[in-house]
């Protein structure tokens, strides 16, 4: 099959996709678009990229206006909408924004002060606000379950598909080669595999979340079966994706994720959920088991890496020593601003282009010292907490939000995810906020997990919220 030939059957696939996800029976806000707009983007590609405009030399420190315009765009739609519905439901919105991620924003903001570029520090604090308002549009929703359904199923059938056609059928698009060994690798709708691999496993996370939801023994409703065609496709695209793009921290923590969610759907966990923390605790002794006791070299080649996590252990160890100010770090994503840094690196790791520490602990201990990797632990912790509170109530979202939040601290160790506009920490911030606004009580237990929830669960269509949102 020709390029444009598959081009056409694809789009044609894509929009079939949305068709039988189609329900008419909820309406969310249109405001969701926002947050579908701003991960189209931030999971593929940059807007100047996609207009055809190649990113200028600074474009690491200043990056492109085109980019810059448009998530000044975004970012001020968001914060109206936001601004608009705290005008209505200030209570609804105090009460989905948990205290330690307030805090953390407010620490990431002091620490533009002493930052060494405090201008280039402030304006990627500003950009990071987009991350929590867009987050905000969704829990806010009038129906909030019903817009996270519809936030994956928008991003998933657009960034997945087009993926598999970049890379089947234009590999000068959906493919490229490493710069340090020379190998190809796919890319998809992204530039870097790692990309690829992270995008594809939220939204997969996702997908798995209602296909188990469409599978269950209570699901009779007549139009589940287009909808389960619909999402076992995007989840059969997402799995071959995971195993092409060939990311192992990707593809472990899809699979550490996917079994924490089946697993929760066991009758133990659901009548005993304290089974959760077993089984979390479990999970965690034998990550630490490899690590500890020698089992690193064995798990690493399992996974198709080298003991060194591909080299990952030598950045380690190179990099922790330049921390400059071991309690409050380098200031708010200031770090890898320093020219010093990248001169000392490239003389350790010749033709090894660095803009991150490959470890999310490591990368805030360099940008905000001990006081903020303390704070992203408080919010892990909170999250866990909050989550398995959430699964309490709503068990199989509350699966969901357990996976991401573990799939967090995992993905952690072998790349940088808690950083703005990365996919890894937008859909952790997600979780932890749409648990917190389950443990009180934003999001009621009655609500339906779908579109067909309502015949799904045996709940009444009158237990839908059709307030209208802007």
């Amino acid at each position: 099959m020709n390029a444009s030939l598959a081009s056409l059957v694809y789009v044609c696939g894509i929009a079939g996709l949305f068709y039988l996800d189609r329900d008419d029976s909820v309406r969310t806000s249109k405001a969701l678009w926002l947050p579908v707009i701003y991960l189209w983007i931030l999971g593929s590609r940059p807007l100047s990229v996609w207009l055809g405009a190649a990113p200028s030399l600074d474009s690491q420190v200043e990056g492109s206006p085109i980019d810059g315009a448009f998530f000044a765009i975004l970012l001020i739609a968001a914060l109206c909408v936001v601004a608009h519905r705290a005008q209505r439901r200030l209570n609804l919105l105090q009460a989905s924004i948990p205290g330690p991620i307030l805090i953390y924003f407010i620490f990431c903001f002091c620490s533009v002060c002493w930052s060494d570029y405090p201008v280039l520090a402030l304006k990627k604090w500003v950009k990071s606000v987009g991350d929590l308002a867009m987050i905000l549009i969704v829990v806010t929703d009038a129906q909030p379950i019903a817009a996270l359904r519809r936030l994956f199923s928008r991003v998933g059938f657009i960034l997945l598909p087009i993926s598999v056609v970049f890379i089947k059928y234009y590999p000068n698009l959906g493919r490229t080669y490493e710069p340090w060994s020379g190998a190809q690798m796919v890319t998809g709708v992204t530039l870097d595999k790692n990309l690829l691999g992270v995008i594809t496993f939220v939204l997969s996370l996702g997908t798995i979340w209602r296909v188990l939801a469409l599978l269950g023994p209570e699901a009779t409703a007549p139009d589940r079966r287009r909808h389960l065609v619909a999402q076992g496709t995007l989840l059969a695209i997402g799995v071959w994706l995971l195993i092409t793009a060939n990311s192992a921290t990707a593809l472990a923590c899809f699979m550490l994720g996917a079994g924490l969610m089946l697993t929760t759907k066991l009758r133990l966990l659901r009548r005993n959920p304290a089974a959760v923390h077993v089984l979390v605790v479990l999970l965690a002794i034998g990550a630490s088991g490899v690590i500890l006791f020698g089992g690193r070299a064995t798990a690493a080649a399992a996974l198709g890496r080298n003991a060194t996590l591909t080299g990952r252990t030598d950045i380690w160890a190179a990099i922790v020593p330049m921390a400059t100010n071991p309690l409050v770090g380098a200031g708010f994503e200031s770090f890898w601003l320093n020219p010093s840094v990248h001169r000392r690196l490239w003389q350790l790791f010749p033709g090894l282009p660095l803009n991150e520490a490959h470890n999310g602990y490591i990368e805030m201990y360099l940008e905000l010292g001990w006081l903020g990797l303390g704070l992203i632990w408080l919010i892990l912790i909170d999250g866990y907490r909050r989550s398995v509170k959430a699964f309490r109530r709503i068990p199989a979202l509350g699966g969901l939000l357990i996976a991401y939040v573990l799939s967090a601290m995992v993905y952690n160790v072998t790349e940088a995810g808690f950083r703005m506009l990365h996919p890894m920490w937008i859909f952790f911030l997600l979780a932890v906020i749409e648990a917190t606004s389950i443990t009180r009580g934003v999001v009621k237990p009655s609500q339906p997990l779908d579109a067909s929830s309502n015949r799904t669960y045996g709940l009444p269509a009158r237990n839908l919220a059709m307030e209208p949102t802007r």
